[in-house]
C-alpha cells in the first residue's frame, strides 16, 4: 500500500453516505446546559442549544426567537384556501430560528428554514439542537 492509499488515523472513513450528514445525531452529543463540558461543534436547529459564547465567554443554552418563513406562509395558505388561515401562529416549527447568548443578547447563530416542501414533511418539523463535546 502506498503513501497516498492509506487513511488517515483518526479520522472516520465512512465507504457509505456519513449518517451525521443524513441528521443522524451522534451518540455522544450533548443537548443540555453543557455544564463545564467543553463544546468542539453546536449544530443549531429549532430548540434551545448548549453552546460557548464567542462574545462574552459564558456558557449554557441559548434562547430561541423565531420568524416566519417560507414553509409557514404556505402552510397558512393551504388552509386559506378553505376561508381560514389558524396556522400560522401555531407552526412556529415551520419558522426560522434565531439563537442568542442569554448573556450578552448577542446573536449566535440562526437556523433557516429554506425549503418550502417543509410543510408536506411533518417528521421533520422540529429539528433538536445538540453539541458534540470535545475530546
Amino acid at each position: 500500500m502506498s503513501k497516498n492509499d492509506e487513511a488517515v488515523m483518526g479520522v472516520p472513513y465512512y465507504t457509505a453516505q456519513n449518517p451525521y450528514q443524513a441528521g443522524a445525531i451522534p451518540p455522544n452529543a450533548v443537548f443540555g446546559d453543557p455544564k463545564g463540558v467543553p463544546i468542539q461543534q453546536t449544530i443549531y436547529r429549532d430548540t434551545p442549544a448548549p453552546f460557548n459564547c464567542v462574545y462574552c465567554g459564558s456558557s449554557g443554552v441559548t434562547t430561541v426567537r423565531s420568524k416566519p418563513s417560507l414553509a409557514a406562509v404556505i402552510g397558512c395558505m393551504m388552509p386559506m384556501m378553505l376561508g381560514i388561515c389558524f396556522l400560522c401562529p401555531s407552526m412556529d416549527c415551520l419558522w426560522h430560528k434565531y439563537h442568542y447568548c442569554p448573556s450578552c443578547k448577542e446573536k449566535v447563530a440562526n437556523f433557516e428554514k429554506s425549503d418550502p416542501c417543509a410543510v408536506m414533511d411533518p417528521p421533520h418539523w422540529t429539528q433538536q439542537s445538540f453539541a458534540l463535546p470535545g475530546i
